[in-house]
């Protein structure tokens, strides 16, 4: 596949240096000739320094070849001239990364869709969504619906009071024989493990579960969690994130919003009717404490600095709030964070690659789901009417190294996956797998 990565910084930049392990022509366009340089030095991409609005440089870019154009610059209004202008200049299917989720609304995507944008991410308002729901179950570190909820992924964080601690993949299948999930991974001190049967849960994993509908209560016994009862919460930061936040749970729970920019507070009063607004740094904790951080239930960091927001949730976090979630731009810091005892972890770059994923695997992939943490990725697929899966039990697959089946989904009916099952024409099929092996395996499903 051709692919142009227009960008502006680190998003375009995290994007083209994820998919170089796939076997994809990809060509950069970027203003920023230093930006560009240092891709240059870390991958053998090809780049063009320039406007993604530019003629020329789309010609430059052979933007007519092109099967796949991303605009993923900070400015949405360049992001859709550019996806225009690529459109008009025969590029084959584009997509915006826009910060205006107004422009979602069907009637603006239709229009949008007309004039050559055929697909829009809004960073900003999924991960908003992904706060929102993460505070109605407490429980899980993240999680992300398969069909409707026909299926979740769970990620649960293994501290000392787990009753798993110390038992193989194989034990928690024999003495939780009620259990209907499945781990498909575990994060284990920044490395990512495909586990076996033989495989023993240890404390700190970040372990990956994909279940069937209805097994909450069933994984809050294994993992040793209890609820947490969200009533009030914080969050710093009223950028699009916050500000989507606040409008979802101002009705549900109270909310405090805290914003240094007084421009900002003055903004998001106008918007908001049931938050306090306070116009106030996030770094100083007494400001904090005075409005009640140590009685607060969840804390929710999304201001500009990764720094900010990691130190903001520690802080939190040691005053006794349950739940802490925070905003890191920087992917190094992830891992860290989540080592050091943030619950949640919130990264535009990751929510951007995960929905543009799908585009770019072959076969007919529905959703997709980067793994905070990891290199590697969740898909869901639609199984084609001559699928080489359909041929075959799922023991004789024979999936490649770095990838294991989380689930199959039958109409309405959830399947666990096992070695005599035999995958069907027209399922949908949850795969776990590093990107070096997506396409090998996406082609088992088309």
């Amino acid at each position: 596949m051709n692919i142009i990565i227009a960008g502006d910084g680190e998003v375009g930049f995290y994007l083209a240096k994820s998919l170089t392990e796939l076997d994809h022509n990809i060509t950069v366009v970027d203003p920023n000739s230093e930006l560009l340089k240092r891709l240059e030095k870390e991958t053998d991409l090809m780049t063009i320094a320039g406007s993604s609005t530019s003629p020329k440089v789309l010609g430059e870019a052979n933007v007519g070849d092109c099967d796949l154009f991303l605009a993923v610059l900070h400015d949405e209004n360049i992001n859709l001239m550019s996806c225009v202008m690529a459109k008009r200049l025969k590029a084959k299917k584009t997509v915006a990364r826009i910060s205006n989720a107004e422009l979602l609304m069907p009637k603006n995507r239709d229009m949008l869709r007309d004039l050559g944008v055929d697909e829009m991410v809004c960073p900003e308002r999924i991960a908003a969504k992904e706060i929102t729901n993460l505070l109605n179950n407490s429980v899980a570190t993240e999680f992300f619906d398969f069909s409707s909820g026909l299926m979740t992924m769970y990620l649960i964080h293994l501290e000392s009071d787990s009753p798993v601690l110390g038992q193989s993949v194989k034990d928690l299948i024999v003495n939780y024989s009620t259990l209907q999930v499945r781990i498909v991974a575990i994060l284990r001190n920044g490395i990512t493990i495909i586990p076996h049967t033989d495989t023993v849960l240890q404390q700190g994993d970040l372990v990956y579960l994909i279940s069937k509908p209805n097994q909450l209560e069933s994984i809050k016994k294994v993992a040793g969690k209890t609820d947490v009862s969200i009533k009030k919460a914080m969050i710093v930061g009223a950028g699009r994130i916050g500000r989507y936040a606040a409008q979802t749970l101002e009705d549900k729970i109270r909310i405090t919003l805290f914003e240094e920019s007084k421009e900002r507070c003055d903004e998001v009063a106008r918007q908001l009717e049931n938050t306090l607004i306070i116009n106030g740094d996030a770094t100083d904790i007494e400001l904090l404490k005075e409005e009640g951080l140590q009685y607060t239930d969840a804390f929710i960091a999304v201001t500009d600095s990764s720094e900010t927001n990691v130190l903001s949730c520690l802080h939190a976090k040691k005053l006794g709030v349950r739940r802490t979630i925070a905003l890191v731009e920087n992917t190094g810091f992830i891992s860290l964070s989540q080592d050091i005892g943030i619950d949640t972890i919130i990264n535009k770059k990751l929510i951007t690659a995960s929905y543009i994923s799908r585009f770019i695997v072959k076969g007919d992939a529905v959703r997709s789901k980067w793994l905070s943490g990891t290199n590697a990725e969740l898909m869901e697929f639609n199984v084609g009417k001559w699928a080489p899966a359909t041929r075959h039990t799922i023991r004789e697959l024979h999936l490649p190294t770095g990838s294991t089946l989380g689930g199959i989904i039958r109409g309405n009916e959830s399947l666990l996956p096992t070695r005599d099952l035999q995958i069907k024409p027209k399922d949908k099929v949850i795969v776990f797998a590093l990107p070096k092996v997506m396409d090998q395996v996406s082609k088992l499903f088309e």
